[in-house]
């Protein structure tokens, strides 16, 4: 049976293996032991946030099979209007087609609404078509373009 929590710092290594686990996380993560300290630094801040909540998917074993962050953004448009941002959505590759991203994804769009968001959104890389097209899927549309800047 999955279920659906808030990560525990004794998730980390297994949520830093999900994220290093495709084509782009394999250049951009670190796996290692023990975990790198700004992974640490991040869950710490993350977990201190009242506004953000990481989440993993565990089997009845209490195996992390998925993680992602949900973080919950005030904001003064459309009225002081609430957003859910989903981020670093992974599901194990032995899981994927299982229909368990479909019912993590909800899963998150319920704590949004939960929360008070009225919006929920998320970005995905371009690289990621199958990603692209799981979201559209969901009931995501492509209403905006995204740019993000390095620094």
């Amino acid at each position: 049976m999955i279920s659906f929590r808030k990560a525990h710092r004794s998730d980390l290594p297994a949520i830093i293996d999900l994220l290093a686990d495709d084509m782009l996380g394999q250049s951009r993560e670190v796996v290692s032991d023990p975990v790198d300290p700004r992974y640490e630094q991040a869950f710490a801040a993350i977990e201190a946030d009242g506004n953000q909540l990481m989440a993993v998917a565990v089997d009845g074993e209490g195996k992390v099979l998925g993680c992602l962050q949900l973080s919950f953004i005030p904001g003064l448009s459309r009225t002081g209007m609430w957003r859910g941002q989903i981020e670093s959505v992974r599901i194990a590759a032995s899981q994927r087609g299982t229909g368990l991203g479909s019912r993590f994804i909800e899963w998150a769009v319920e704590k949004a609404a939960e929360r008070g968001c009225q919006l929920v959104q998320l970005t995905s890389d371009k690289a990621r078509p199958d990603a692209i097209r799981f979201y559209e899927k969901l009931g995501f549309i492509a209403s905006h373009e995204g740019l993000k800047r390095s620094l």
